[in-house]
């Protein structure tokens, strides 16, 4: 992909109104908190200027989705389409959590153009989803399950924890047969992370029971590999699996370091090789609008101006503006590329199973910088954690022995397991 993205990401804001009833929740439909925040978010998305051909994928994530109501999500898909396009046949996700919606709300997900759920099960045992904060009970997950196949949805993903306090091996083994039960196109299984400062940070500490040992975590890692993997599931990214055929097509546009557009509260965007985050806190991001809606009024207020100079100083403007936009793509390209666009193309590369090849690797950043990451690998090589296909192999440490074609990859499930402590030489070797 070129400059312009072909992919975004929304996100929303979490709300409140923990009940089992979805009528009675606080949500898009009953919440000015809410309608307020769709404003804002459609308001950044028109200030955006679109830097490429219509989006391939779309993704709705992060705080609750599944609260809005069908008529906002109409609208932002609609402002998304107006404003960048969303090609025929997009990728268009959406995460929801049990309890949070009904039948009808699912079938207008679904008429309004999303084409693929992800849902937030974490586990199938009551004690543990009360023991990490969860609303939703069991029987809901079920419920949510029928009205998805109801509503016509049929590439589905189920979201699943381990690590989780109080559970045990039999716990996580239970889970992910019920998953694999329910015939999900999809699933994600992520490890329990634990942030410092939050509420759930100041009851449960790292390393320290109720939550299980690393040691008891790593085998749950094993197990889900091995038990996924045995019923049909490709393990395609270090925590995630799918039937073939139905990978997230928007997740990977971030493991493959592609351009990307993010919109809300939180968000990220990837564009022209910069990423701006958005403010984490309501006011903040509201703050950050408002701002970017002044920028935008002072540069139509300029041009506007420069237009009443006369043509003559209208077309000098234009000239140098030309210039410098000219200027700065010819020290870009003659710029070499950035310590921290090849960590992140390591950190994101080697999360997918098939790693990194390594032909363009070396094309973009040089055989040199190549040859110095696959010394740093070599002890890793060793443990049988990383490995490289290639016909000319892995010969040993002499310049002349480096593989300049193949894949570089961490092994499943070992490799993606200690993935953090290969990274981190990495990191110490290059940055």
């Amino acid at each position: 992909m070129g400059e312009g993205s072909q992919e975004s990401g929304v996100r929303s804001q979490e709300s409140g109104g923990e009940t089992s009833d979805v009528r009675d929740r606080i949500n898009g439909s009953n919440s000015g908190t809410i309608a307020h925040y769709i404003d804002v978010l459609c308001q950044e998305i028109c200030l955006t200027p679109a830097r490429g051909t219509s989006l391939k994928t779309v993704f709705f994530g992060g705080g609750t989705p599944s609260l809005l109501a069908v008529e906002q999500l109409e609208r932002i898909l609609e402002i998304l389409d107006q404003q960048f396009g969303i090609a025929i046949g997009a990728e268009i996700s959406m995460e929801i959590d049990p309890g949070t919606f009904d039948q009808l709300q699912l079938e207008g997900y679904r008429k309004a153009g999303v084409n693929r759920v992800s849902l937030g099960v974490q586990a199938f045992q009551p004690e543990l989803l009360q023991a990490c904060g969860r609303s939703h009970t069991v029987p809901e997950v079920y419920q949510a399950i029928e009205q998805i196949h109801q509503a016509g949805f049929e590439n589905f993903s189920l979201d699943l924890i381990s690590g989780l306090p109080h559970q045990t091996l039999e716990h996580w083994q239970e889970s992910l047969e019920k998953a694999i039960a329910l015939v999900p196109t999809h699933l994600s299984c992520y490890d329990l992370t634990v942030e410092a400062g939050t509420p759930f940070s100041r009851q449960f500490k790292p390393g320290l029971a109720p939550l299980p040992s690393d040691e008891i975590t790593a085998d749950m890692y094993r197990m889900a590999q091995q038990t996924l993997t045995a019923a049909g599931y490709d393990h395609y990214e270090i925590s995630n699996y799918a039937r073939p055929g139905y990978q997230c097509q928007h997740n990977r546009v971030y493991w493959e370091n592609r351009p990307f557009y993010g919109f809300g509260m939180g968000a990220t965007s990837y564009l022209g090789g910069d990423r701006v985050s958005r403010p984490r806190k309501t006011q903040e991001y509201y703050g950050w609008v408002e701002e970017r809606q002044k920028a935008e009024g002072r540069r139509q207020r300029a041009e506007e101006d420069a237009g009443t100079r006369g043509r003559g100083d209208a077309e000098n403007l234009i000239q140098n503006s030309k210039l410098k936009t000219q200027n700065s793509k010819l020290k870009t390209q003659n710029s070499p590329p950035s310590p921290d666009l090849l960590l992140d193309t390591l950190m994101l590369g080697l999360r997918l199973a098939e790693g990194l090849n390594l032909a363009p690797l070396q094309a973009q950043f040089g055989e040199e910088i190549v040859k110095q990451i696959l010394v740093c690998l070599q002890p890793y090589i060793q443990k049988g954690w990383v490995e490289i296909t290639s016909d000319s192999g892995f010969g040993g440490l002499s310049p002349e022995a480096f593989p300049d074609k193949g894949q570089l990859r961490l092994t499943d499930p070992e490799g993606f397991l200690f993935s953090n402590v290969i990274l981190v030489s990495l990191f110490d070797e290059l940055g």
